[in-house]
């Protein structure tokens, strides 16, 4: 074997590493949704915290059937409480706690990601407070990739009250409308968005995974059948295409669910998803979808950006925040495929004119992600757990 390629096997060792550790993120990942009143000195909270991360937690599922029932929910009331205390915090800028009220009887309610268990209590605040800051600490230990949707609600409205996310350890203000108590500025939750678009992309092993089977052979001239490109620059024209594509196919069906014109289920729009990273690993080992490479990216790229847009659903923003919410989302999103296109890239084109490449990476590697690929498709299609 050459020198070159040792370090071609040991960069697809890496990337087999790589992948298996993603295949956990690949689930759905952990959110909330608090939406905190404010009534004069008191604040009314309500917390909706899936049902599957609280078992995680607390176990439940007491007679282990795989099936959280309302009696073993109630039961456990007592230690739903003791959970949930230090896991927030409020008070005023000035250091004033808010004192919180029992927890009340727990219900439940369905969101697009599952059933929650609703958590309600009454926080009384100090009197005339200017401002409020909500200390978010849900999941800090556990959970890093944990977010939280939250919805600040007064009469009238106030600063801060725009739908914005958590994340453990943030912290987050609501001032008080006529009071001078600054605020964050109008631009803060579009940042926010910005900051999770790039989040869910990162955490996304499955979009991740998509990204990279379409970009394995995109080094190869002719494509996985062909042979190494001989120039760098019709390959990054290639690349372009490839992710344009991708970014224009999912941003429409992004904003055809987020107005509402059509939603399809969870489990279809994620076991679609998961189908599209096997039949792309596929046809990189024998081509049999329609070329050029760009086309496979606007028609999987549809499927994806309903899975987009469940990372922002429940919030029930108005259209003033939904424009703001998606341009921010979406942004985030193209940066974070164009951090990853970007680390990629480079490494890709150092090894393509090695005869390893097309062996161990481009073919170790593509049956590695249909295989994994497949996996997921059968878990979400028939809602088993086969991977950790």
């Amino acid at each position: 074997m050459s020198a070159l390629g040792r370090p071609l096997r040991r960069l697809a060792l890496a990337l087999w590493l790589v992948a298996c550790s993603g295949v956990a993120m690949a689930h759905a990942p952990s959110t909330a949704y608090l939406t905190l009143t404010v009534v004069g000195e008191q604040v009314q909270q309500r917390l909706d915290v899936s049902l599957r991360d609280l078992d995680r937690e607390l176990a439940l599922d007491a007679d282990d059937d795989g099936r959280i029932t309302w009696g073993e929910l109630r039961q456990r009331q007592a230690d739903l409480d003791a959970w949930l205390r230090p896991a927030l915090g409020l008070g005023t800028p000035a250091g004033g706690d808010c004192a919180a009220g029992p927890l009340a009887p727990v219900q439940v309610d369905e969101h697009a990601d599952g059933t929650h268990a609703v958590l309600r209590r009454d926080w009384q605040c100090p009197a005339a407070a200017a401002a409020l800051v909500l200390q978010y600490r849900l999941f800090a230990h556990s959970d890093p990739a944990h977010r939280a949707i939250l919805r600040w609600v007064g009469d009238p409205p106030a600063s801060g009250a725009e739908p914005m996310p958590l994340a453990p350890g943030d912290q987050r203000t609501w001032t008080r409308a006529g009071q001078s108590a600054a605020g964050a500025p109008a631009t803060a939750g579009w940042a926010a968005y910005i900051g999770e678009g790039i989040h869910h992309i990162l955490i996304g092993a499955d979009h991740l995974l998509f990204l990279w089977v379409l970009l394995l052979p995109a080094v190869l001239r002719g494509g996985a059948a062909g042979t190494a490109a001989p120039h760098w620059r019709p390959v990054l024209l290639d690349v372009a295409r490839t992710v344009s594509a991708f970014t224009v196919a999912h941003s429409v069906t992004l904003a055809v669910a987020m107005l509402g014109v059509f939603s399809p289920p969870t489990r279809w729009v994620e076991s679609l998803i998961a189908a599209s990273v096997a039949l792309t690993a596929i046809d990189n080992l024998r081509p049999f979808l329609p070329s050029p490479r760009w086309k496979i990216s606007a028609l999987f790229g549809l499927v994806h950006g309903f899975g987009f847009a469940g990372a922002l659903s429940d919030l029930g923003l108005d259209r003033a925040d939904l424009a703001r919410t998606l341009a921010g989302f979406n942004l985030g999103v193209e940066l974070g495929q164009l951090g990853v296109v970007a680390l990629w890239l480079p490494l890709a084109w150092w090894g393509h004119r090695q005869p390893g490449y097309r062996r161990w990476v481009l073919g170790g590697g593509s049956a590695l992600a249909g295989v994994v690929a497949m996996l997921w498709c059968t878990e979400r299609l028939f809602d088993l757990q086969l991977l950790a």
